[in-house]
């Protein structure tokens, strides 16, 4: 967007940004979802907005990818799966001319759904019990899915699939935190090439966000989701969540 056109300071925006970037590096996420949510509040254009989040949560999760691998949390034979069919379909979403329309719309949709789960289901110790193949063919199946919105909408996708895997019983909390930042970093990678070739944003212009969510994916992702409650994060976003989407639905009528 044109810089004249956010109603806040970029600066202001970068310092909310470095905090969303370290609570959420903490439990493995990129922060797309807030970054989301957040600029459409403060007037980013819907074009710039994917490109955007997509590259700040490459960022983010560069360093929680290094640093959770690092500490021996990361399980390729949990996470392959997932990655197998999101790749493609986040290049396919990626490259979907999305109109302005359908796109708020697939955006309201997607935040609502994380609304649910902020706020209806607070459970996820439930476990439900696959073999092999269904385990196999249910990750298939939700790994595409979220790679497709993660094209489109520059959600990584990490907010849905941590949650899914401790709810299958797949792995525990640092496991899923792991798998959602390397989940979250191909995504992210693989849409933003997609996206760029029709719609390049100079990621430069916005230096400062850069900067920003880098620090505070190094903080978070060193602190370790044990000392950051992500039910305090939960509520947090959910309440930055709701405004975005009352702001989204305003500007559909």
């Amino acid at each position: 967007p044109v810089m004249t056109d956010l109603i806040v300071p970029l600066w202001l925006i970068a310092t909310v940004f470095g905090f969303v970037a370290l609570t959420y590096a903490s439990v493995g996420l990129g922060g797309g979802t807030s970054y989301v949510a957040l600029m459409v509040i403060v007037g980013f254009t819907s074009t710039a907005i994917p490109n955007l989040a997509l590259a700040l949560n490459l960022i983010v999760t560069s360093v929680g990818c290094f640093n959770y691998t690092r500490r021996g949390h990361l399980r390729w034979k949990l996470i392959l799966p997932f990655v197998v069919l999101s790749l493609p379909m986040a290049w396919v979403g990626g490259a979907l001319q999305v109109p302005e329309f359908w796109f708020r719309l697939l955006l309201i949709l997607s935040l609502i759904i994380v609304l649910a789960r902020i706020f209806l289901w607070q459970e996820t110790a439930l476990r439900i019990k696959f073999n092999h193949a269904q385990t196999i063919t249910v990750s298939l199946f939700i790994g595409a899915a979220l790679g497709l919105l993660a094209g489109i909408t520059g959600n990584g996708g990490g907010i849905f699939l941590v949650p899914i895997i401790l709810i299958l019983g797949l792995g525990g909390m640092q496991q899923a935190a792991a798998c959602g930042a390397v989940f979250i970093w191909l995504n992210s990678l693989v849409g933003l090439i997609s996206r760029s070739q029709y719609n390049f944003v100079d990621i430069t212009d916005y230096w400062s966000l850069a900067v920003a969510v880098l620090v505070g994916g190094i903080i978070g992702s060193l602190i370790g989701s044990s000392r950051v409650s992500p039910g305090i994060l939960e509520k947090i976003l959910g309440i930055v969540i709701v405004v975005a989407v009352v702001v989204l639905a305003r500007s559909m009528t």
